[in-house]
């Protein structure tokens, strides 16, 4: 059967996220070592400033760029968490939700979407570890990306539990301005926009279970048994 442009622009998407994913090794290791050279050269300079007549000065100026450049390494390292290849990699339901929501709030209140996380997510009353925390992100991510693309006039969508191993988004409608610039500047292209099929077809191949209504979804966080 002759596949549809929008599943052929999917595909090509796919393969350029499979390069990437092959890609992000060497890519991490290229950006992680002028850092580390960076860190180097910083503590040089802070243990020559600590003998400078300004001293005080000096090592507040050194501690601040000190400060970025650590988030710079932090920011490198995270990438490894986008490897699916990644073994060992463990995440908690509430770290999986704070770290996809902090990605996606900003282009969603740019126009409009507000992120709704239920309380019972805090990453400091949900301490169970689940498996594949790379697999989990590109779902969660999905999720959202799915309900931003296929719900018009979306208002906030609301990120909760569903049971002991399982995340529920629900999409709710809001009122737009009329003549709102940004509305819809974030959305995909119609031919990527993430409906129902590609959702499905994520979980699928990412291995877990997935509930798609018109304005919400349900997914569990632990892979789905292999049909025998």
């Amino acid at each position: 059967m002759k596949a549809s442009p929008g599943a052929r622009s999917w595909m090509a998407a796919g393969v350029r996220h499979e390069l990437l994913t092959r890609a992000l090794p060497a890519l991490r290791h290229d950006m992680a070592a002028p850092v580390s050279v960076i860190r180097m050269g910083l503590l040089v300079l802070k243990r020559q400033a600590a003998s400078a007549p300004d001293a005080e000065n000096w090592s507040e100026r050194l501690s601040l760029i000190e400060d970025q450049v650590a988030l710079l390494a932090g920011g490198v390292h995270s990438l490894r968490a986008w490897e699916l290849s990644a073994e060992g990699e463990e995440i908690t339901r509430g770290d999986l939700v704070v770290q996809c929501s902090a990605l996606m709030r900003v282009p969603f209140e740019l126009h409009g979407i507000g992120l709704l996380v239920a309380e019972e997510l805090s990453p400091e009353k949900d301490e169970r570890r689940f498996p594949s925390g790379a697999a989990l992100r590109y779902m969660l991510l999905g999720a959202l990306g799915y309900l931003h693309d296929s719900v018009a006039e979306l208002g906030e969508i609301c990120i909760e539990a569903d049971g002991d191993d399982a995340l529920r988004l629900s999409a709710r409608r809001g009122e737009s301005e009329p003549g709102d610039p940004l509305a819809g500047a974030h959305r995909a292209p119609r031919a990527l926009a993430i409906d129902a099929i590609a959702l499905q077809s994520l979980a699928e191949g990412l291995g877990y279970a997935v509930s798609v209504e018109p304005d919400s979804v349900r997914f569990g966080l632990l892979p789905a048994p292999a049909e025998v």
